[in-house]
């Protein structure tokens, strides 16, 4: 099943006889450390409208544990991340669509941590509330309970000892700014730099101007030009987020490919491991 579903498609889908369920993830990373701005509030946008019939969920406090050694968006604890998606009525048979405002990272977020838990049926809406053209909603709904039961382990995962062992046997892309990654800045955690072997990848370039996904054929230039073939791949960002929107850019181009969710975050708080700065992987 393709891992993305355009704005034609899903507007002909939820009037048809197996609609989705729709998940409104909208969140931005919030900048508040290095600019002091207000962190972007997604439910005071979902409420000023929406896609009719979509349930906000809250990527901060439902699809993230709290921040800490783990990183700033560890993995949930799984039996409440299966309520949260039970009350949102998402049923282990029934098709979800997850979105956000247009850059993706979050509906991704959402779209791995479902598809990590086993379920089969979950795309994301390519370029996101931006590429929609229909009637938005403010109404609130209210779904009906689902039956959706996590069981973790569909998706690869890889912690950091992981990270750091297929960065030397495999590809670990880093899915970061590439000024994050060679270390000329660092607006969030600890310090700059990357994991020892990592490759720069920013998941930004996977999108086009329109915010939606490349073409199949330019993803698959793009990672076979990063070495992403006939080898293990692992994927890494700042917190797990950005990191899940390239790990679903290589599975449109037909690559499975393992997500660090501890991230950045995670690795850069442990002064003992090893950090690598500039352009060059080692």
């Amino acid at each position: 099943m393709n891992a993305i579903i355009t704005a034609p498609e899903l507007a002909a889908e939820t009037v048809g006889p197996r609609p989705p369920v729709l998940l409104d993830i909208r969140w931005q990373l919030s900048m508040a450390k290095a600019t002091g701005a207000a962190p972007f509030d997604g439910r005071a946008a979902y409420e000023a409208g929406h896609l009719p019939g979509a349930v906000f969920v809250d990527l901060d406090a439902e699809l993230a544990g709290p921040p800490g050694s783990g990183g700033r968006h560890p993995l949930p604890d799984v039996a409440e991340f299966g309520r949260v998606m039970r009350r949102a009525g998402v049923s282990a048979g029934t098709p979800v669509v997850v979105y956000d405002g247009g850059q993706g990272w979050a509906a991704a977020r959402a779209w791995w941590l479902l598809r990590w838990t086993g379920h089969e049926d979950v795309r994301v809406l390519d370029g996101g509330l931006a590429a929609w053209t229909g009637e938005l909603s403010t109404e609130i709904p209210t779904p009906a309970e689902g039956d959706f039961q996590p069981v973790p382990g569909a998706l690869k995962l890889l912690d950091a000892d992981g990270a750091a062992e297929l960065a030397r046997t495999g590809v670990l892309l880093d899915a970061r700014a590439g000024e994050r990654y060679r270390g000329e800045v660092e607006p969030i955690d600890r310090v700059g730099g990357h994991i020892p072997g990592a490759l720069s990848a920013p998941t930004t370039e996977n999108v086009g101007p329109d915010g939606r996904l490349l073409p199949v054929d330019d993803l698959v230039v793009r990672f076979k030009d990063l070495g992403a073939f006939d080898t293990e791949v692992g994927v890494y960002c700042g917190s797990g987020v950005s990191g899940a929107h390239e790990v679903l850019a290589l599975a449109v181009a037909g690559i499975p490919a393992a997500l660090y969710a501890g991230s950045w975050s995670e690795w850069s708080s442990d002064e003992s491991r090893p950090v690598a700065t500039g352009a060059d992987p080692q």
